[in-house]
């Protein structure tokens, strides 16, 4: 038992690592920043942050959420960023134990996670994330030949009717790197649950934003990357249960 909970925690520990270096794509890459040469700094000061000023979580909350040097509230997203990945990590690691899939998935929830706060704000998908998942698909479809024609029928089957859509409505009706995005999951998933997941992300789309516009009593324009982002999730986690449950509905 001890060596399972030692697990986890190492699992939930890596996860933590790589949201603290999500923030920085979040907050860079919009900008086009230099995400190796520039070193971390406070947004307002300018400080230049010591290693121990960035420890995932600890370091947050060591400094009350504050500045070392001027003292500025710093962003609950670094905290909430690093938090959130760790426990995707750990329901990936719970649902796929120690395999190619558990790898495969943790990173794409991570790409997911970045692009999701960077489409919400800029509405736009930074093309290389798309390159990203497109990559794990690459690995997904090497590492499953004998299911390989899922996969490439996956890099398509929900794509090319986005695409259509895009053409014909001249980018009006949905974005290029939603479309770019439902391609390169499509090669990570195959395409039964990039369609699950597709129809999931246009059912909380419709939910979620038709609240949002509600609650803050504004218009806003809806930024569908976050929600396809969460049906991928769902659809990577529990998209062959439910599959096998709607086909035993259907009596098949």
């Amino acid at each position: 038992m001890l060596p399972v909970i030692l697990l986890y925690v190492i699992v939930f520990l890596y996860g933590i690592v790589i949201g603290s270096f999500l923030n920085v794509v979040i907050y860079r890459v919009p900008k086009k920043e230099n995400m190796v040469t520039t070193r971390s700094h406070c947004m307002s000061c300018g400080y230049q942050l010591a290693w121990y000023d960035l420890i995932p979580l600890f370091s947050y909350l060591a400094l009350g959420g504050k500045c070392r040097k001027c003292k500025t509230k710093l962003s609950v997203q670094y905290p909430l960023i690093e938090g959130l990945n760790g426990v995707l990590y750990l329901i990936v690691f719970w649902k796929y134990e120690l395999s190619i899939d558990s790898l495969l998935y943790c990173l794409l929830f991570s790409a997911l996670l970045a692009l999701s706060v960077i489409d919400f704000r800029t509405y736009e998908i930074p093309v290389g994330f798309n390159y990203f998942i497109l990559a794990l698909g690459l690995v997904r479809l090497l590492t499953d030949m004998g299911n390989w024609p899922d996969y490439v029928i996956g890099l398509i089957a929900v794509s090319i009717v986005l695409y259509l859509i895009y053409v014909v409505s001249k980018g009006a009706a949905i974005g290029g790197g939603d479309v770019k995005l439902m391609a390169a999951t499509g090669l990570v998933l195959g395409w039964k649950r990039n369609v699950l997941a597709f129809i999931l992300g246009c059912i909380l789309g419709s939910i979620l934003h038709t609240i949002r516009m509600k609650v803050s009593k504004e218009g806003h324009l809806l930024a569908m990357g976050p929600y396809l982002a969460i049906g991928v999730a769902i659809a990577a986690l529990w998209g062959e249960e439910f599959l096998e449950w709607y086909m035993q509905l259907l009596g098949f």
